[in-house]
């Protein structure tokens, strides 16, 4: 079985719609959308799910209050702004008119004998008197545990959290795996490792000679995880400066890995003396160019449609993927 990853320096080279097209020629193959961040693969394959998994990437911390004693100790330490005071529940927002203190924390924060029993006796002194409550931030929280450490009364859990869900499910070319990541969660790169491990898994079961992925655009970590131990890459680029600059950026992070890598231009006409240098600079690095794909607003139009390039137009630009995929395949061995 080989693995072809489809990957891109940026957001809205075509990447997806080549992937997508690819699917549709291929023979035997299974699908994989790791752009979990921004996946939309489904929209175009329009995948039945036939089963459904939570994905947990990590942990976070929780404070029980009635267990807490108000010290602060969890505020002094974290260094990422996610425990915070609940200024209503403590009865202090009423309060602040008595005083010149804005209840900013900073006092609390940066506290260097870690002692907020003292500035809780400054507190009541200025007429900011009642019990500190503090609750953890899930959106900041980054599940360092430091504030779990440093707790002197074990007043904070620290739990497996749910980040998001992950799909297998099946498509009109096949098997597909796919997730989708929950609003500000992190951890994408280890969703990745899931979603290719299960698509190999399932290619292996059904004797499948290929699996195409979707990647992530850009080169961090969800990338990384995209490309490690495949096959072949394919990078989709655009005839700009930027797309130049990302290019180069993808094409070392590929060499680092001893990846063959080659390159696809789309929208190649917009900008021809671009597009000529990002072939001559291809070549200098060893990267072979399969494909020079036209601008065509059937790229919008056929995901308008929930149909790939190829299911949606006969004409040019679907015989110019054609042509790329017979050299991708041969590239593949």
């Amino acid at each position: 079985m080989k693995e072809l990853v489809v990957i891109s320096g940026k957001g809205g080279t075509g990447k997806t719609s080549i992937a997508a097209a690819f699917a549709s020629l291929a023979q035997k193959a299974v699908v994989a959308d790791c752009d979990v961040d921004a996946a939309d693969l489904h929209l175009v394959l329009s995948p039945t799910i036939i089963q459904r998994s939570d994905f947990s990437g990590g942990k976070k911390a929780s404070i029980h209050t009635d267990k807490c004693i108000g010290c602060g100790a969890c505020l002094s330490h974290c260094r990422f702004g996610a425990v915070v005071k609940d200024d209503y529940a403590n009865g202090l927002a009423s309060s602040m008119l008595k005083s010149d203190c804005e209840n900013c924390d900073y006092c609390e924060r940066s506290c260097s004998i870690r002692n907020h029993v003292i500035i809780r006796d400054m507190q009541q002194a200025m007429g900011l008197a009642g019990p500190t409550i503090f609750r953890i931030d899930p959106f900041a929280c980054e599940g360092c545990k430091v504030c779990v450490e440093f707790c002197p009364v074990n007043a904070i859990d620290f739990k497996q959290t749910i980040n998001g869900q992950w799909f297998i499910s099946d498509t009109r070319f096949g098997p597909m795996v796919h997730a989708q990541l929950g609003i500000a969660e992190a951890n994408s790169g280890k969703l990745v490792t899931l979603i290719r491990r299960e698509a190999k898994r399932i290619a292996e079961e059904q004797n499948k000679d290929l699996l195409i992925i979707d990647g992530s655009p850009g080169i961090g970590c969800p990338v990384i995880a995209s490309i490690t131990a495949s096959d072949l890459v394919l990078v989709v680029t655009e005839p700009t400066l930027s797309g130049k600059h990302d290019l180069e950026r993808v094409a070392q992070l590929t060499a680092n890995f001893g990846i063959k890598t080659l390159v696809c231009i789309n929208k190649a006409d917009i900008n021809p003396q671009m597009t000529e240098q990002i072939s001559e600079d291809a070549c200098k690095h060893g990267l072979k160019v399969v494909g020079k794909i036209p601008y065509d607003d059937a790229f919008t139009k056929a995901q308008i449609m929930k149909a790939t390039l190829i299911e949606y137009t006969g004409g040019d630009i679907a015989e110019k993927i054609k042509a790329m995929w017979r050299e991708v395949i041969y590239e593949l061995g």
